[in-house]
Order: structure tokens, then C-alpha cells, then sequence
């Protein structure tokens, strides 16, 4: 954990001040992408949060994962609590010339994981019946919504990665898409909240996918599913580490 914190040269700016908060590792993650118009983001996003382009393009991804030895800092990972799988839908914004992550949706197969993150976070998660089993190299994933807070959605996909690992470099799509070191969002009173994170650069490689169903982003109000994705990453591991979430001003 401590060699992760010592390295942060490739952030765009420093380390928050204080401790984490949380730790988790992702594994097996698709990062599947749709370019998406300004305007249908702009309706569904705070004022107060500027929609990041790139190529005058947003972006709306798709990304399933699993999540494993999540703990709280201080505290071991709970058997259990601690691994599950987890879907999230999201778009690109930047607040205070800090470009972030922006989740419409955030499913996951623990029911602890949901009330927490909703409760500590404001982010808006959601219960699901998941599967992720991977056989010769691809990862089968299952998702569907049981929770009433949301609309219906599901997700039933394989992926796999191909190629080389590689890290983006800066001005590249997959750089935007990836290297982000912060998420936003509201809470009950409209007010927006940051959190700050850090990991290494993504390992990141191309992947196919096969997606025989996929509304997740019909829940959040966005018509993607007679479209393939333009873009697809895997990425096998990644250390994550979460500070507090503040309310900015």
C-alpha cells in the first residue's frame, strides 16, 4: 500500500492532504465507450460541473469489474464485505480545473457495499444480482438490477483483452479516459462533493466484447444500445486508495 502513495509523479496535481479512508483493488475491469452529445449529458448534470470533452466529443462509459480486498484505513478487509463485482455507468466533467468522473450508476452484489456508499459517498448505488467467472481468458459478466431505487437494467457481456500491456500518454483518448484522480457528485441538498483517489497509471490494454444486452445506460436516460462502443480497454488490476469526500463551496 505504501509504494503506491510513494509514487505520483504521473498525477496532475498532489497527493490530498490527510489519510485515506478506504482501499480497494479492481480486477478484470472492461472499460467499453460510447461518444455521446454535449447536450444530452448537459440535461443530467449539474450546472455547477463543467462536461469534459475530448475532440469536442463527451463520452459515456460502460465499466464492469469485480472489487476485492476492500477496507476501511486501520481497519482488515471483512470476509464476506470485502469482494464482490461492481458495474458503473459514467461520463467525464471538471470542476475547478479538476477533471473528475461523474457515475449516473453505480451496481454492485453487496448489500452493505450499496447502503455505505450511499450513506458515506452520495453516490447513487445500486443493489444487482452480478456474476463475473473468467474461462480461457474471457470474463463472462452478469448484471441485473434488483434495486427499486433505480430503473431496470442489466447487463450480459464477455470481454477479454488483446495486445500488449501499455500506460496512455498524456494527450491520448485513453489517457482522458483513465487518468482521472478524483469523482464527483451531489448530495440530497444539490451540493457538490469531490473525493479524491489515487492509483498507479492504468495498465491498460485494447479488448473485445461481446454485449448481448446492455440498458444500463437506458436507466440513467441515454439511448446507446443499438450502438457498438467505439472504444474498448481492459485492464487486469489496479490499487486504488479513496480520501474522505469533501463538499465544495
Amino acid at each position: 500500500m505504501m509504494d503506491i502513495l510513494k509514487h505520483t509523479g504521473h498525477r496532475p496535481w498532489p497527493l490530498p492532504g490527510g489519510p485515506w479512508i478506504m482501499k480497494q483493488e479492481w480486477h478484470d475491469l472492461l472499460f467499453a465507450h460510447w461518444t455521446v452529445p454535449v447536450e444530452v449529458l448537459r440535461r443530467l448534470i449539474p450546472r455547477a460541473l463543467e462536461i469534459d470533452t475530448f475532440g469536442g466529443q463527451a463520452w459515456l462509459g460502460v465499466v464492469p469489474f469485480r472489487m476485492s480486498g476492500v477496507r476501511m484505513h486501520g481497519a482488515p478487509a471483512v470476509p464476506g464485505f470485502s469482494r464482490f463485482p461492481e458495474l458503473n455507468v459514467r461520463t467525464y466533467v471538471v470542476r475547478d480545473g479538476k477533471p473528475g468522473v461523474w457515475f449516473f450508476s453505480l451496481d454492485a452484489a453487496n448489500a452493505f457495499a450499496v447502503w455505505g456508499a450511499r450513506i458515506l459517498f452520495h453516490l447513487p448505488y445500486f443493489l444487482a444480482a452480478m456474476s463475473c467467472a473468467e474461462d480461457a481468458g474471457w470474463i463472462s459478466y452478469q448484471s441485473q438490477r434488483k434495486d427499486r431505487r433505480g430503473l431496470a437494467a442489466s447487463l450480459r457481456a464477455r470481454y477479454r483483452a488483446i495486445g500488449e500491456v501499455f500506460h496512455a500518454q498524456p494527450g491520448s483518448i485513453e489517457h482522458f479516459l483513465a487518468e482521472r484522480y478524483c469523482l464527483y457528485t451531489a448530495d440530497e441538498k444539490g451540493r457538490i462533493i469531490r473525493c479524491e483517489i489515487h492509483h498507479p497509471p492504468w495498465p491498460q490494454q485494447l479488448a473485445e466484447a461481446a454485449l448481448q444486452e446492455n440498458t444500463m445506460a437506458d436507466a440513467a436516460g441515454i439511448t446507446i444500445t443499438d450502438r457498438k462502443p467505439e472504444l474498448l480497454h481492459s485492464s487486469r488490476r489496479q490499487e486504488v486508495v479513496v480520501w474522505a469526500p469533501q463538499v465544495l463551496k
